[in-house]
């Protein structure tokens, strides 16, 4: 029988030595021989437990509950397991990687953010609660308008075209606003004319969704149901004048 010293199963494991050695005095995964003089000698059936252990391990069990059921378990449940784990993993990712794209948008949108906003980088979960949202979209409108918004509607988690094309045009108001023009400035004007582009793309040319999403936008608690951006009232101000002037010049 061939044995394997504790530095050696380390090295094969990529684990430490210590977390051997802690395994053996908890009784997890004890050596076939160890000397008086404490050195311990693995064999490959000892090795496969180490791997047993550590692979549950990595669906975040406790070495408690790993201990009661280590010699229960099978070797599909174990992979069965780890899938799940590893399902779960993918969708913790997928969440913080739209709250990052979320963040970076914001930045683009107002030049900095507080650095608490970071803080959910590092939680599983950066927003998880979408009740209010789904209430507030049902409240105001059916099911085909959803539908329509959930594809077109730009998402602050995004990194698509879309939201760049809105955080621009978002930028060239502000814009527009510190440079003094009034809402029938020409600058203004194509910025209304490319408002109004925009949102017959986004609302397909629905323009009954269209008003109704523009009166659910001028709502704070509308808008922060349904988890938008929150725009400056007096952007949106800005903008809805232009847009007035566009019109009444082609009525």
């Amino acid at each position: 029988m061939k044995y394997f010293s504790t530095g050696e199963v380390a090295k094969k494991l990529n684990i430490t030595k210590r977390t051997i050695r802690y395994y053996d005095s908890i009784g997890l995964v004890v050596p076939h021989v160890k000397d008086q003089n404490g050195k311990r000698c693995y064999t490959e059936e000892d090795i496969l437990l180490l791997q047993k252990v550590l692979l549950l391990k990595s669906t975040s069990m406790s070495l408690d509950n790993i201990k009661k059921m280590i010699n229960q378990v099978s070797i599909e449940q174990i992979v069965e397991i780890h899938k799940e784990q590893l399902l779960t993993n993918i969708e913790d990712l997928k969440k913080a990687l739209a709250y990052t794209n979320s963040l970076i948008n914001t930045i683009k949108l107002e030049g900095s953010i507080p650095w608490e906003r970071l803080l959910p980088l590092v939680s599983k979960d950066p927003d998880s609660s979408n009740e209010n949202k789904k209430k507030i979209m049902a409240k105001l409108f059916v099911e085909e308008e959803k539908e329509i918004l959930e594809n077109n509607l730009p998402k602050m988690e995004s990194d698509s075209s879309n939201i760049k094309k809105w955080i621009n045009l978002i930028r060239r108001i502000e814009l527009s606003m510190n440079t003094g023009n009034s809402p029938s400035s020409v600058e203004a004007q194509i910025i209304a004319e490319d408002t109004l582009l925009l949102s017959k793309e986004m609302f397909n040319g629905n323009s009954d969704l269209e008003r109704k999403f523009w009166e659910a936008r001028k709502s704070k608690e509308d808008s922060q149901a349904m988890k938008l951006y929150a725009v400056d009232e007096s952007i949106l101000e800005y903008l809805d004048e232009a847009i007035e002037q566009y019109n009444k010049v082609r009525a």
